[in-house]
C-alpha cells in the first residue's frame, strides 16, 4: 500500500516535468547513438559499393534516404523526394570535370561528351512563415569501387559522408519529435555528385526560384573521426564571419546541454571552399559547416564505420540540431 501511495505522489511530479519540457528539448532527446550506428553502417556497407554518383549503389542510398524521410512523416520538397538532374563532361581523354551550369552544358553537348543522371533528395517541414527557408544538408555520394586495387576495392565512405547523412536524418527526426512547427520552412537536403565537383548543391542553388529567401545553410562533411588524438572531442566549426552569433550559439549550447565538444572556431569572410557550403556562400547565404578534419583513411577503402567516434557523431548532431533550431526560429537577417 505504501508503494502505491508513493507512486501516486510521484506520478504528478513526473507528468508535470514531461509537460513542462520545451519542444527543442523533446527533439534533442530523440538523437541517439543506436540510430546513428544503424544509418551509417548501412550506408557504408559493401552492398552499396561505395555510393559513386550515377551508380546503382548511390541509387540505393538515395532510395534509403527518401524512405527514411517518408517514414518520419516529412513531406518531399518537390512532387517527389528526388530532384533529378544531369551532369555533363567532355570526353574522358580531356579529364575535365562534370558541369551542371546550362552555359557549360551547351558547349559540352556540341562535342563528344559524357553524361551522369543524378538525384538530390529533398524533404521539408513547412514553417509558419512559408516565404523563408533554412537548409541543412550533406552529400551522400562517395568514390565507388576501383577494381584495379589490390585487396579492399570498395571506398565505403563511412566518415565521408555517411556520418553527415545520418546527422541530417536525425535532425529531421528531432524537428518532428519536437511537436512544434518551425517559424521558417526547414529543408533537409542530401546532395548527389559532391565528389565530382559539388554538382548536386550547385544545381540546386542555380535552379531554386526562392534562393534569395534562403536565410541560412548548415553543412556536414565528415564528422566522425579524431584528427587530433590528444583532443578527441575537437571539431572544426566554420561559419560566415559576418555573423558572430553563430559562434555564440555553439558555446552556449555546449555549456547548457553538456555536450562533449571542443570547437576550433573558423570565422570566414565567404566560406567558398571545402564542401557544399561553397555553393551557398557564393550566393551570400550565411553558412555553418561542421567538419572533424582529415585522417589517414580519407578517400581510402579503409574509411570504415568501426573506426568512428560514435559519441562525437552524436554530440555534433545534437549541437547542429540546436543550430538549426535557432536558424529556423530565432535567427534574424535582413
Amino acid at each position: 500500500m505504501k508503494k502505491r501511495w508513493l507512486l501516486l505522489a510521484v506520478l504528478p511530479l513526473f507528468t508535470t516535468t514531461i509537460a513542462a519540457q520545451k519542444p527543442v528539448e523533446k527533439g534533442l532527446q530523440s538523437i541517439n547513438q543506436a540510430t546513428a550506428e544503424a544509418q551509417i553502417e548501412f550506408l557504408a556497407s559493401d552492398l552499396l559499393e561505395g555510393r559513386e554518383a550515377g551508380t546503382r549503389g548511390c541509387e540505393i542510398a538515395a532510395a534509403y534516404i527518401a524512405s527514411s524521410l517518408k517514414q518520419m512523416g516529412i513531406a518531399p520538397l518537390l512532387a517527389e523526394y528526388e530532384q533529378p538532374f544531369a551532369a555533363y563532361a567532355e570526353e574522358r581523354q580531356r579529364k575535365t570535370r562534370y558541369q551542371v551550369h546550362p552555359d557549360s552544358v551547351a558547349k559540352i553537348e556540341k562535342n563528344t561528351h559524357r553524361k551522369l543522371n543524378l538525384n538530390n533528395i529533398l524533404g521539408m517541414i513547412k514553417g509558419v512563415d512559408t516565404t523563408e527557408y533554412v537548409i541543412v544538408g550533406a552529400h551522400y555520394d562517395h568514390l565507388g569501387v576501383d577494381p584495379t586495387l589490390v585487396g579492399d576495392k570498395i571506398y565505403n565512405g563511412a566518415d565521408d559522408n555517411a556520418t553527415g547523412v545520418s546527422a541530417v536524418l536525425q535532425i529531421a527526426q528531432a524537428f518532428m519529435a519536437s511537436g512544434k512547427q518551425p517559424a521558417r520552412n526547414v529543408i533537409f537536403a542530401f546532395w548527389d555528385g559532391e565528389e565530382k565537383g559539388l554538382l548536386g548543391s550547385a544545381y540546386y542553388v542555380q535552379t531554386a526560384p526562392y534562393i534569395k529567401q534562403v536565410k541560412g545553410y548548415l553543412n556536414f562533411d565528415m564528422i566522425g573521426r579524431n584528427s587530433n588524438a590528444k583532443v578527441p572531442a575537437q571539431v572544426d566549426y566554420f561559419y560566415t564571419e559576418a555573423y558572430p552569433c553563430f559562434g555564440d550559439w555553439i558555446k552556449k549550447d555546449i555549456k547548457k546541454y553538456d555536450l562533449n565538444l571542443v570547437p576550433v572556431y573558423h570565422p570566414w569572410d565567404k566560406p567558398i571552399g571545402g564542401s557544399d557550403n561553397a555553393s551557398f556562400a557564393r550566393h551570400d547565404i550565411p553558412i555553418i559547416w561542421y567538419h572533424t578534419n582529415g585522417h589517414p583513411d580519407y578517400h581510402q577503402p579503409s574509411d570504415h564505420a568501426e573506426k568512428l567516434n560514435w559519441e562525437k557523431v552524436v554530440d555534433i548532431t545534437k549541437a547542429s540540431y540546436l543550430n538549426m533550431w535557432s536558424f529556423a526560429n530565432d535567427f534574424q537577417i535582413d
